[in-house]
């Protein structure tokens, strides 16, 4: 488990990084979106010990994080700057991450670069942004490392590439003790693959839920009554958005501690129907009724 408390961080007279508290499950996809520039690289970098905060602390299995080289072995982080050496193939590198991790399958990467169709021993420089992207990601997997961080996981690829690359995540979680943090600026990437999502804004978590429980508790209603009726006729519910337009109005609803849909059937309703939203729906009602603009934030 990663334990952040009151976190700290800036750059000169710019501060990135507020006091920052929170608290990342094992064995789960935690996903932190927000803007570009909300401080979500920083904080990676930070539970990475590449920089060192000026307050707070970073536990990870109860253990404090910066410059502990026995931790080491069990996190590999992605950075969105990608970093190779000068004239290395994927199989320099490989060799590379063998040398620093002792559980590195150097099979498990000849496997997946075939299946990709990379050359393991043609220079990487000449690669393009995506196949760059898959050499990074398919050397960190091979780690086996129990903490994986990618900063915009998929970046660069090709829709089919990041299924695939789902479909390694979703298998590298059911064979091992893994958990992943990786960051986004774009919440329809993270949706379907995601457990956790944190919203970063202001140098701090905004909001934060597991996709489960956001995804059960919050509904679109559309709704006709026989007759007239205005927001006050459903007194009771958490209506976090309301809009009627001639005779049947949109209602967005928490459902959390409440039993919605027995109190609109009590109605007797002309129509009732419930729709499914969109992540990116729940999180623009849910800034809504945190009174933020959801474009402002993400």
């Amino acid at each position: 488990m990663i334990e952040i408390k009151n976190l700290t961080k800036g750059f000169g007279k710019t501060l990135v990084l507020d006091n920052l508290n929170c608290t990342i499950k094992d064995n789960a996809i935690y996903g932190l979106v927000g803007a570009n520039g909300a401080g979500k690289s920083t904080l990676l970098r930070l539970i990475n010990s590449i920089y060192k905060p000026e307050h707070g602390e970073i536990y990870v299995d109860g253990i404090e994080v910066y410059d502990n080289e026995l931790l080491k072995q069990d996190m590999v982080f992605v950075p969105d700057d990608l970093f190779f050496y000068s004239g290395y193939s994927l199989m320099d590198m490989a060799h590379y991450y063998e040398a620093l991790y002792n559980k590195f399958d150097i099979n498990y990467v000849i496997e997946k670069a075939n299946n990709l169709k990379l050359n393991l021993h043609a220079k990487i420089s000449s690669f393009s942004k995506g196949m760059k992207r898959q050499c990074a990601l398919i050397c960190a997997l091979a780690t086996k490392a129990k903490y994986l961080f990618f900063d915009e996981t998929f970046d660069g690829l090709d829709p089919v590439v990041r299924k695939y690359f789902k479909g390694l995540l979703a298998d590298i979680l059911s064979e091992q003790e893994t958990t992943i943090i990786m960051t986004s600026h774009n919440l329809r990437e993270l949706e379907d693959i995601c457990d956790n999502l944190g919203l970063l804004y202001k140098g701090n978590i905004l909001f934060e839920s597991d996709i489960d429980t956001l995804k059960t508790n919050m509904f679109k209603v559309q709704i006709s009554l026989k007759e007239d009726f205005n927001k006050n006729t459903f007194k009771g519910l958490k209506i976090l958005s309301y809009k009627k337009v001639g005779s049947i109005a949109t209602l967005i609803i928490d459902e959390k501690g409440s039993d919605s849909r027995k109190k609109l059937e009590d109605l007797k309703p002309i129509i009732l129907d419930y729709l499914p939203l969109t992540l990116e729906e729940i999180f623009i009602y849910q800034m809504e009724a945190l009174g933020y603009e959801f474009e402002s934030v993400i």
